[in-house]
């Protein structure tokens, strides 16, 4: 029988997505989540997590392990509530793209908590995606309806992108006439082999073929190598404040976000108190998720 502490310490790693993180999470050193993960994975004769560039990544029996002790805590937790209503209250973990996390959520989260002080949220915001199918968060917003039939999938707001570049450049480069122009600009775009979904292959939909001279896997990086001059690049319009549209006529792009949950808890009262307010705080930011 494997350590249930060990079980635990398995979890906050698959769930961190890194050793180091799980370690903060859980107040010991990385060495020790490390050596109890591998003394769990002797117990169990099974590997359960691989390291890779991109932090830990769970191996199929790692995610069967997870989904078992996702269940075992959840019975526990319904054991010690049992008898009591549905509490609205409570930790809500949500993940969210880079740009939406940082500029639409972070900013209103102060006053959800204000209005809520029995909410605690935890906002992953950061390229890609968590998963709410293995547990590693509560609420998922997405670029796409994510394909798993253990999730509650909803749409929850449109948004539009178009091109941008800083008025310091277009005094120096001058601005593009036409789509076709762009060839001959400094263009800001993703690293090609580091986009985690193709909703976000912009240039190709501009222009074909278009590539960039400056690159980052990072939407908010690529916003403030615009902002210091270095070139044209398509933004979400929320993030483009101080900068200045082109080609308005020829390029608008729409995007749309995904709200999603596991089924087992997306009607708890909590969850659905924090997706009433995410519906909420779209529609209150409509003029800057869709400007035009």
């Amino acid at each position: 029988m494997f350590d249930w502490e060990d079980a635990h310490i398995f979890v906050e790693a698959a769930r961190a997505g890194s050793l180091s993180r799980a370690a903060q999470r859980l107040g010991v050193d990385a060495a020790t989540v490390g050596r109890r993960v591998s003394r769990l994975e002797t117990t169990l004769k099974a590997t359960l997590i691989v390291r890779s560039a991109s932090g830990l990544q769970l191996t199929s029996a790692g995610a069967e392990f997870l989904d078992v002790i996702a269940a075992a805590e959840r019975a526990m937790t319904a054991a010690a509530q049992l008898g009591l209503q549905d509490s609205a209250g409570g930790i809500v973990r949500i993940s969210a793209s880079e740009g939406f996390g940082s500029a639409i959520l972070a900013p209103a989260l102060p006053r959800l908590v204000e209005q809520r002080p029995d909410v605690r949220v935890e906002l992953a915001a950061n390229p890609g995606f968590l998963s709410p199918s293995r547990r590693e968060v509560d609420l998922a917003v997405t670029l796409s309806p994510p394909d798993a039939a253990r999730l509650w999938v909803e749409p929850l707001t449109g948004y539009q992108l178009a091109l941008y570049a800083a008025p310091e450049y277009l005094a120096r480069a001058g601005a593009p006439g036409s789509v076709e122009d762009l060839r001959g600009h400094a263009v800001v775009g993703y690293v090609d082999d580091l986009i985690y979904a193709s909703e976000l292959r912009y240039l190709d939909e501009v222009l074909p073929g278009l590539r960039p001279h400056l690159a980052s896997s990072s939407i908010r990086a690529q916003r403030e190598i615009i902002a210091a001059g270095g070139g044209i690049g398509v933004l979400p319009c929320f993030l483009a404040e101080g900068l200045t549209r082109l080609l308005p006529d020829a390029v608008l792009l729409t995007r749309r976000f995904w709200l999603s949950a596991h089924r087992d808890i997306h009607d708890t009262a909590r969850l659905r108190a924090i997706r009433h307010w995410l519906r909420q705080l779209c529609a209150d930011q409509a003029d800057r998720l869709n400007p035009c």
